[in-house]
């Protein structure tokens, strides 16, 4: 590996210790970048690579709101605003206790690439909160949301900042943030996606991550003549990814057989149909329960504590194709082993680098088909940007329409990739293809602006 590429990678970790997960982002990106160190020594000279590891602003903010009891509680705000070289600022809000600087830069900084390879001007940044929405009312849940707002709103607008959801940010949290967002500045506009259709959202906003990391598995597969038709399908998390990923394997006639939440897994053998797809919308959109109780109603096996990966491991259950959709990290090197000798031959990121680097060596090492995060699950940041087209036009688009750009954009993905990792040395790499397909347009775009 070059010298410049070590030793920025060294830097980056002493620069800002103890964020592992931003320093695993970063040396993953920049591993594959070396191939672009010899091909564009204009970036070299112009710092583009130190430049494009450094966020252009980190907002930290005090968080205060009164719960139900009246009693006072303190959270903390992010906001990263990584890089706006192709587009204004775009990613996603995070609710979670898990949630801090570190795992905020990390998901800033994939986002770049990520929206860079939507094709779409989006540049890219990430925000949220350790405040956790899971146990609390909806009461609770508005009083935080308009406490954090009132701080965010200052460095947000529709052609500076626009977030989003991601986990613990549904539709009930955008609608409490996008409502006080209004009051405040007194303007409707694009300011936040992921909205409701009544107030400016997009039709197939709520499915695109789902469903384009199915249509993105659908491409790398078409790859070696395989479909989905008759196959067993492992999705991990029971989110809003998770559930609408089931929804479009199940459209293409495969087979899945799990979901998880923080607690357990439910394996289900004889597939999770329409029916019982229902049941864990309404379960996990509505009425906020545990994945255990799709377990009860249906009687099939829970796994109290494990994850989806585990299971699959301890059990030894067949799998053909894999969809982590539940948080980083979450596949570990023994997993991806269990993984691929269980005979999984595709794995599709829908949740943010859940695949820690153990698992994507494994699965590079047997030659599976794998599609890595940014550009697996770039389907829900490019309805985003699709939502904001809208929201700029005061226009809507229908079902079809959307989906069929959704359907363009995941193709259009897949091809980058591929012609980046042949174009610099690694012919089928996708993580190779994906990073340096996001980056060299970033970094054309940078050179152009001069040192700014």
């Amino acid at each position: 590996m070059s010298n410049l590429i070590n030793e920025l990678i060294e830097k980056t970790k002493a620069k800002n210790p103890g964020e592992t997960e931003f320093h695993q982002a970063v040396k993953e990106v920049l591993e594959t970048l070396e191939p672009t160190v010899n091909k564009h020594p204009e970036f070299v000279k112009a710092k583009i690579y130190e430049r494009i590891v450094e966020p252009d602003r980190v907002i930290i903010f005090r968080v205060p709101w009164l719960d139900d009891k009246g009693e006072v509680q303190v959270n903390r705000g992010f906001r990263v605003q990584f890089n706006n070289a192709i587009g204004p600022y775009k990613g996603g809000l995070r609710f979670h206790p898990s949630v801090n600087l570190g795992i905020i830069k990390f998901l800033g900084f994939e986002q770049i690439f990520k929206n860079s390879l939507t094709t779409l001007p989006m540049g890219g940044a990430k925000g949220g909160s350790d405040f956790d929405p899971k146990g609390k009312s909806d009461m609770e849940v508005m009083k935080f949301c308009q406490a954090f707002m009132r701080e965010l709103f200052r460095y947000i607008g529709a052609d500076c900042d626009v977030p989003a959801g991601d986990i613990g940010v549904g539709g009930r949290e955008i609608g409490f943030l996008y409502g006080y967002y209004k009051k405040i500045v007194n303007e409707h506009t694009g300011v936040l996606t992921g909205k409701a259709l009544e107030y400016g959202g997009s039709l197939i906003r709520p499915e695109a991550t789902g469903y384009g990391s199915t249509y993105f598995a659908m491409e790398m597969m078409a790859t070696r003549n395989l479909n989905m038709q008759g196959k067993v399908v492992v999705v991990s998390g029971s989110g809003n990814v998770a559930q609408y990923t089931v929804e479009k394997v199940n459209q293409f006639g495969g087979k899945v057989i799990s979901l998880s939440d923080s607690n357990g897994t439910i394996i289900d053998e004889s597939g999770i149909d329409a029916q019982k797809l229902a049941f864990i919308m309404d379960l996990k959109n509505v009425r906020r329960g545990r994945i255990k109780e799709y377990a009860d109603k249906f009687k099939v096996k829970y796994f109290d504590g494990k994850s989806v990966w585990d299971v699959i491991r301890e059990q030894g259950i067949k799998v053909d194709v894999a969809f982590p959709s539940a948080t980083q990290n979450e596949i570990d090197g023994k997993n991806a082993e269990a993984l691929v000798k269980n005979g999984c031959f595709c794995v599709a990121e829908g949740a943010n680098m859940p695949s820690n680097p153990d698992a994507v060596k494994i699965y590079q090492d047997k030659n599976i088909l794998y599609g890595p995060g940014k550009a697996a699950n770039a389907g829900g940041v490019a309805t985003s940007g699709l939502e904001m087209s809208q929201n700029s036009m005061r226009y809507s688009w229908t079902r079809e329409e959307v989906d069929n750009r959704l359907q363009h954009i995941m193709k259009s993905i897949h091809t980058s990739c591929l012609q980046a990792s042949e174009a610099y040395g690694k012919k089928g790499d996708y993580v190779m293809g994906a990073n340096i397909a996001g980056f060299v347009k970033v970094a054309k775009a940078m050179q152009s602006y001069g040192i700014v």
